[in-house]
């Protein structure tokens, strides 16, 4: 029933809309301005009323979310296009070194009476931990996940409950 026609509202600059960032505080229109902005994690968006999208200029390239009468669809970088070939190279640089080292640690290993022969073992997995690392660290930067704003969020909570 929330979900239906009759309950869903436009994009406008006289209601508060969740924030797409954090997740967690209200965005409401600035006084005597044409943007937005969020009262937890203090940032700024300007407004496509025609498109009902949101974008946060803050960063480069920008994120824009659309409005769809309920909530925030998913962001999207602008003038970006990550498809899947994306996701398969990303997959590959997992993979493959990983693999590589591992199936050499495999067909040559150490012999077993030597002191540091644990150490190709204990490379093929820090090998694939780094470029896991480096590969969610991207994702991470790409789409500007507000880590310390959940943080501050989840600490705001938890004190609200202790009182």
């Amino acid at each position: 029933m929330e979900n239906s026609p009759i309950f869903s509202k436009s994009l406008n600059f006289q209601e508060d809309y969740p924030c797409p960032v954090c997740r967690i505080g209200k965005v409401s229109q600035m006084p005597m301005m044409e943007s937005m902005y969020c009262d937890f994690c203090n940032e700024i968006f300007t407004i496509n009323l025609e498109l009902q999208q949101i974008k946060m200029p803050s960063r480069e390239p920008a994120l824009v979310w659309k409005w769809n009468g309920f909530k925030w669809t998913q962001s999207q970088l602008v003038g970006v296009d990550l498809g899947w070939g994306y996701g398969l190279a990303a997959m590959a640089f997992i993979i493959l070194p990983t693999t590589l080292i591992g199936v050499t640690a495999y067909y040559f290993p150490p012999q077993s009476h030597v002191p540091l022969s644990w150490i190709p073992s204990i490379w093929t997995g820090l090998t694939f931990i780094s470029h896991l690392a480096i590969i969610v660290w991207i994702f991470i930067e790409v789409y500007q996940i507000p880590f310390i704003a959940y943080w501050r969020g989840i600490t705001r909570w938890r004190d609200e409950l202790i009182r």
